[in-house]
């Protein structure tokens, strides 16, 4: 193997494997598991079993996003830092439209699957994996290395089969009624709009949720530096 193939390359692959294996076994188990124990219960221990692992994928990137080989460097042209930053916070638009019950998923309330079609639904029907699509952009474009190449891929691979597998659980719970809203909405963005098959209403997104995710974004942008170092601390 070539010298800038460093053993961390196939940690970050395994890693995202056995994260979507967790993920999205889960969300398939889901009805299974809820008619034995509960949906609050079960949402208590999907977040036991998928908080701890997002969190040492994400402490693992950190510490190793420049390993390998150094495909580009666009860090020192203007504008660039602008361009990641505006991608990142977009991206953190279609990530997190789950923000909006955040009541179901600390199960607080009880915890539902709902078949939606507003707001970011009416853009693609899949804003996370849009979201993900984005922000992996956005980090290559800022980081470049051939760890950020193999750990955008291995996201988006799982944002992907995300899609498939998302429709199927949808279909397989609402049938029909899910089919007429897949036939109203697209995975690419805007592609149904351009079709003619849906309208973007701007007024579904002024929600409280929204101004949630800003505050994120402006959040994160303050804590982005002390997050690299706290997670530098760890020896991973």
């Amino acid at each position: 193997m070539p010298d800038w193939l460093t053993p961390s390359h196939f940690v970050m692959l395994g890693l995202l494997f056995g994260f979507a294996v967790a993920h999205s076994g889960l969300a398939a188990l889901r009805s299974w598991g809820e008619q034995r124990i509960g949906p609050r219960l079960y949402r208590v221990l999907f977040a036991l079993v998928s908080l701890p692992l997002a969190t040492v994928l994400i402490i693992y990137f950190f510490n190793h996003r420049y390993d390998g080989l150094q495909l580009w460097q666009l860090q020192g042209v203007p504008g660039v830092a602008a361009i990641v930053w505006v991608l990142s916070a977009i991206s953190f638009v279609f990530l997190y439209p789950a923000t909006f019950n955040l009541l179901e998923i600390a199960a607080i309330q009880k915890p539902q699957v709902h078949l939606y079609e507003t707001g970011i639904i009416r853009i693609t029907r899949h804003p996370q994996m849009v979201g993900q699509v984005i922000w992996c952009i956005a980090h290559l474009l800022w980081v470049g290395s051939s760890f950020m190449v193999v750990t955008s891929i291995g996201l988006i691979l799982h944002h992907v089969f995300g899609v498939w597998h998302g429709d199927r659980r949808l279909n397989a719970r609402y049938g029909e009624a899910f089919e007429a809203v897949k036939a109203r909405t697209s995975i690419v963005p805007f592609w149904a709009i351009v079709q003619g098959q849906q309208k973007l209403k701007l007024v579904e997104f002024l929600r409280p949720a929204y101004l949630g995710v800003a505050g994120f974004v402006l959040l994160f942008w303050w804590a982005h530096p002390l997050l690299i170092r706290a997670t530098g601390s760890v020896d991973w």
